[in-house]
């Protein structure tokens, strides 16, 4: 284990991390991303994510149960401690917790995802605000959904701000990006239904039968779902509203849809 420290804002390891964090562009040439807190850190580990390097503050981190977080890493993670004014530079959060790090990328794919007899999926099409995605993730995780697929993505599944949504829900549940062709031709190959979430030509959700191998999938509040999917669906189905406006937030109808389909499935 290489201990090493760093005072100023200038060193390159500081201007390189800033790039990450600011940069789609360099998280996808690198191959890497940062991850901020000791809670998000616990699930990198946890999910078998490879830690390059570890950058902390003792003033902001702490004694105790806080700096317990430096002991489950590998002995082979550089780490560097940082002053107060170059961690402050580097926390994306505003309640910070005096420890980030640079993760490599994993490698996920539609053709290594490990599903179930009847796995239970959410599918995004083209979602492009970071935070909607970090909250559907959050109620993947809390159903036990085996596995979130963004299609045609927006966003990068490692933007900071995603990963601070979805309070490290990207490491607790599999999350894959792809295009829709991909994952419709891997949905019908293993025989998952495909309901699709849409206000027209649809069934009321809750009449509909979830227990069996289904994806549920969503698409953005302006436009909605595109034809490829409204094409490919086995079942149109919506959720019924009384008020004034026809369109609820796509991480409320995703978290509603799942927690159905948790409902029947635990009878």
């Amino acid at each position: 284990m290489t201990n090493l420290f760093i005072s100023s804002t200038h060193n390159p390891k500081i201007k390189n991390l800033l790039l990450l964090q600011q940069k789609s562009s360099e998280r996808r040439a690198q191959n890497k991303f940062v991850a901020e807190g000791k809670r998000e850190l616990s699930h990198c580990i946890n999910a078998g994510l490879k830690i390059d390097s570890i950058f902390y503050c003792p003033a902001i981190l702490g004694k105790g149960e806080n700096a317990d977080i430096l002991t489950k890493l590998a002995s082979t993670t550089t780490r560097y401690e940082v002053s107060e004014d170059v961690y402050n530079k580097l926390a994306y959060r505003e309640s910070t917790e005096g420890i980030l790090a640079e993760v490599f990328t994993p490698k996920q794919g539609l053709e290594n995802l490990k599903i179930g007899p009847k796995p239970l999926i959410i599918v995004m099409e083209s979602v492009e605000k970071p935070g909607n995605l970090g909250a559907i993730l959050r109620s993947a995780d809390a159903c036990g959904a085996d596995a979130v697929i963004v299609c045609d993505p927006l966003t990068d599944l490692y933007n900071p701000n995603l990963i601070r949504s979805s309070i490290g829900a990207i490491f607790t549940v599999p999350c894959i990006a792809c295009s829709s062709e991909e994952c419709i031709e891997y949905l019908k190959r293993n025989h998952i239904q495909i309901l699709t979430a849409q206000l027209q030509d649809s069934s009321v959700y809750y009449d509909t039968d979830m227990t069996c191998g289904t994806a549920i999938v969503v698409g953005t509040e302006s436009t909605g779902l595109s034809n490829l999917w409204r094409d490919a669906a086995d079942k149109h189905i919506r959720i019924p509203m009384r008020g004034k406006l026809d369109s609820l937030n796509v991480s409320v109808s995703a978290a509603i849809l799942l927690f159905e389909a948790l409902r029947q499935r635990n009878g």
